[in-house]
């Protein structure tokens, strides 16, 4: 069952709406036995429930009489118009045929009993489907299947690091075939969704809102397809909307996605990585995208030591984008001597591609193919891949020059750095 969210109020363990007193009677007694508010329970129909869910939030598990339906295979769909994704639908009836039966279950209700129904009965079915709700949504740790997620962080905004997410997310979904997610959690202002020329929706502001109604329906219908092999959760949520949160929401898409996906891809503001560390928590990899600039070579030393702290087992992977003659304040090796670490990858800056990238709908990596840029963005890939297939196994964060040694860690000198960069400058005291 599935309708859009509607915000009004938290959402309830159970309710029914039934035809008759006896019914009713029986349904209250099986909703206390099983530890639910029998006043949830009130008389009234299909009509009734559709009538009330069309204005508030649908419960866990509802139970609905059917017997005021003079057809209720076509009746039913007006429920799941107004039903939320996870919702649990419990039938009562009065038409004793199996092809009903089999048609309803079919359209999506649990069960369908058949009046009268006694109050052991009704107990029997609520309890069954409350163990769906409870029911692990993987088949264990047997069945679960090889997930990877990617963080893509910019030390400052304008580095590219949307760009840089875009195109690993399209590279894997789309050049390897592999089942990929890419979750802008820019509310506001992603552009993940623009990248490919698709509309956002609002799925992303809804999670936030409501992180109760997250499961695998609700991504499937929230998510926009850019093919067979990758999707995207983005938004552009309106200016004048606050959307509080304690990162609950962004911990249940990703925990959702790793049932749904091979590979996550993760566009990351410098904002909700330090607010919500927990998005980290499961991140084997975090792309951290900076320009050869004083300030990008700052914050990467202060983003690389709070990584340390806050996500001591994800591997970082150093990328200094938009490269090339006239482009960077610094150069490489000062760079990477400032860091004490080894830059990844450079990738050029190239204003031909990323202008027929926005122009046809195309993410800089296919915009960019049989360029030095798309070599670029092919070879952090490959890197990508590899760093996915396996760790250190220390847990400790590890800086890795282009051939996957690792190097040094970072220390935060900023005097030095400043002192190097503008000879004679003034420092205040940190």
């Amino acid at each position: 069952m599935n309708a859009p969210w509607k915000p009004q109020g938290a959402r309830d363990g159970f309710a029914a709406f039934v035809c008759d007193d006896q019914t009713l009677d029986r349904v209250r007694s099986a909703a206390i036995t099983l530890g639910f508010a029998p006043e949830k329970c009130v008389r009234g129909g299909l009509r009734s429930a559709i009538q009330a869910l069309a204005v508030s939030t649908s419960p866990a598990i509802l139970l609905v009489d059917l017997s005021d339906c003079a057809d209720p295979v076509n009746e039913i769909q007006g429920l799941a118009e107004v039903c939320e994704p996870g919702t649990v639908v419990v039938a009562l009836g009065q038409v004793n045929d199996v092809r009903l039966y089999r048609t309803l279950l079919a359209s999506g209700l649990h069960d369908y009993l058949l009046k009268p129904a006694m109050a052991d009965q009704l107990a029997e079915a609520l309890a069954s489907a409350r163990a769906v709700l409870s029911a692990p949504r993987s088949g264990g740790a047997e069945g679960e299947r090889p997930h990877a997620a990617i963080a893509v962080i910019g030390t400052r905004g304008g580095v590219g690091a949307s760009t840089i997410a875009a195109s690993l997310a399209w590279s894997s979904g789309t050049l390897d075939a592999t089942g990929t997610a890419l979750l802008d959690l820019d509310v506001h202002f992603g552009t993940a969704a623009l990248a490919f020329d698709l509309e956002p929706g609002r799925g992303l502001a809804d999670a936030i809102e409501n992180p109760g109604r997250i499961d695998g329906l609700f991504i499937e219908r929230a998510m926009s397809r850019v093919n067979a092999n990758l999707a995207i959760l983005s938004s552009e949520a309106p200016l004048s909307t606050a959307l509080a949160t304690d990162g609950t929401a962004f911990v249940r898409l990703l925990e959702e996605f790793r049932t749904s996906f091979a590979r996550t891809v993760i566009d990351l503001p410098r904002g909700v990585m330090i607010n919500f560390p927990q998005v980290l928590a499961n991140v084997g990899t975090i792309v951290l995208v900076t320009e050869l600039t004083l300030a990008g070579a700052r914050d990467a030393i202060r983003m690389l030591a709070w990584l340390r702290a806050h996500a001591p087992a994800a591997q970082p992977v150093v990328v200094a984008n938009r490269t090339g003659p006239g482009t960077g304040e610094i150069g490489r090796s000062e760079f990477e001597t400032t860091i004490e670490g080894k830059i990844a990858h450079l990738v050029p800056l190239d204003p031909k591609a990323a202008a027929t990238a926005a122009k046809q709908g195309q993410c800089l990596a296919e915009a960019a193919r049989g360029s030095k840029t798309g070599a670029a963005l092919a070879a952090l890939q490959a890197t990508i891949d590899a760093a996915c297939a396996g760790d250190d196994g220390d847990g400790a964060l590890v800086l890795r020059d282009p051939t996957g040694a690792p190097v040094g860690k970072a220390k935060f000198d900023l005097k030095a750095l400043l002192g190097r960069a503008r000879p004679g400058a003034k420092v205040a005291a940190s």
